[in-house]
């Protein structure tokens, strides 16, 4: 492959991740914002997990819709779509004078991040050679843990433009309403990339595939690839049914459990209330802020290692290791809450789990998903696999807050580290190793 050619490639598969920067910013600014909210509107610890987790019931209903509307718009427009609900929803989620006006705001964003966690996922599956494909897929995951590490260093700068009282007013509005910036900007550099070649061939316009595959990777790849995608096509319906027959209904097997793991793991307790973690241990508000700061650059830091080494290692190791270490820093921090170790120690675990979700389960979950299902079934088989992400998300988010008040910290990170060492389990057995297959050949072995 020319230099040319992959430098293309990298650059608008950077502009589909930047779905996932939208969606890390999207979902983690209640971080910032959630204990001014709780004030604001005088929640509950019920009702506390609802302003946080409302956002996560779009998102459960973006998942279904997001991927039968990529199969049937294209990936592209889809994306242009997503990008105007993500600004619609950080206006009105900074300007309500209600809860419940909050929620339904929050609804419609989360409708723009299901939908983007599907379709920039398979946008960059569907336009990457195999030999890249983890790498440049693992970009979206960067993506979204930038996006993280912005809105934890913007609601850092936020609430120091104020007192507590401006802040539990006013600050936390504008921790929501800095989203539209970006938003604009993503819609603007989806509309000058390509569509997906594989998308173009499923719905017969064929010479517009030929063209971009070549300006993907030259003449001789193009034929080959188009050649095997035709064949691929030729063999499917693209009917629900078909993901129960011929092997799929494993598939969507492995890819839903692993999307229900990468979030019972815990990962947003940390992302969502981040900061009250850090006040719970004793940290003033400033410094909690500064703590959760602290996870967003381990977060990103360790999501090189994914890019570094999931295509040379290969998808299961990587998992294999990190889910091991979840394992570990979550017994860590239990046992620092448990024994009041409230000091560098608990910032410590926290942190080794963040790195190890971020080198493994983060990035890979959505490798995998995005690799496994055949062309004209993958929006509808990621919608079912991305709709329980998004749903065991909504229950990790909505009863944290509800575990902390009932069993306490120790015990809630304990849980945690149980349904990590259970997915350590479900990846030795279940998992398969996808690296340095096309898709063609991964949906091929499904049936043997």
């Amino acid at each position: 492959m020319q230099s040319s050619n992959l430098r293309y490639i990298v650059l608008i598969s950077l502009v589909a991740a930047f779905g996932g920067f939208l969606f890390g910013y999207d979902t983690a600014v209640v971080s910032g914002a959630i204990g001014f909210l709780r004030e604001h509107f005088q929640l509950s610890a019920d009702l506390t997990g609802w302003a946080a987790s409302s956002v996560l019931v779009g998102c459960m209903f973006g998942a279904m819709f997001g991927g039968p509307m990529g199969d049937r718009i294209g990936r592209k427009l889809s994306l242009i779509l997503c990008a105007a609900l993500f600004f619609l929803s950080s206006i009105a989620s900074a300007m309500p004078a209600t809860l419940g006006a909050f929620a339904w705001a929050r609804f419609f964003g989360g409708l723009a991040i299901g939908a983007a966690s599907i379709l920039s996922p398979i946008y960059i599956a569907e336009i990457a050679p195999e030999k890249l494909r983890g790498r440049l897929v693992t970009l979206y995951q960067l993506a979204i843990v930038v996006g993280i590490l912005a809105v934890f260093f913007i609601n850092l700068q936020i609430q120091r433009l104020g007192d507590h009282g401006w802040n539990v007013t006013t600050g936390w509005r504008w921790m929501f309403a800095s989203l539209a910036l970006p938003s604009v900007l993503f819609a603007g550099f989806m509309a000058m990339v390509p569509e997906s070649p594989r998308w173009l061939m499923k719905v017969g316009r064929r010479e517009e595939a030929r063209v971009i595959l070549e300006r993907l990777g030259g003449p001789e790849n193009a034929a080959r690839e188009f050649a095997g995608i035709d064949a691929a096509l030729g063999e499917e319906v693209g009917g629900w049914g078909e993901l129960f027959h011929g092997g799929y209904g494993r598939a969507l097997l492995v890819g839903s459990l692993l999307a229900i793991f990468s979030q019972l793991s815990g990962i947003n307790a940390i992302m969502y209330y981040g900061p009250e973690v850090f006040k719970a241990a004793g940290a003033g508000q400033d410094a909690a802020f500064v703590q959760t700061l602290t996870v967003g650059f381990m977060n990103v830091a360790f999501t090189f290692v994914a890019i570094g080494f999931v295509d040379r290692a290969g998808r299961k190791p990587l998992l294999l290791i990190g889910t091991s270490v979840q394992v570990v820093a979550h017994m860590l921090v239990g046992w620092c809450f448990m024994t009041g170790r409230k000091d560098s120690l608990l910032l410590v675990g926290i942190l080794v789990f963040v790195a190890a979700f971020a080198m493994a389960m983060g990035p890979v979950s959505w490798i995998v998903n995005s690799e496994i299902f055949p062309t004209k079934l993958r929006g509808r088989a990621m919608a079912v696999s991305i709709f329980l992400l998004w749903v065991a998300c909504y229950l990790v988010s909505q009863t944290f807050p509800m575990l902390l008040e009932a069993i306490g910290p120790a015990k809630t990170f304990w849980v945690y580290g149980g349904f990590s060492l259970v997915s350590v389990f479900f990846v030795l057995f279940m998992v398969p190793e996808t690296k340095g297959r096309t898709l063609e050949e991964i949906q091929a072995s499904w049936k043997r």
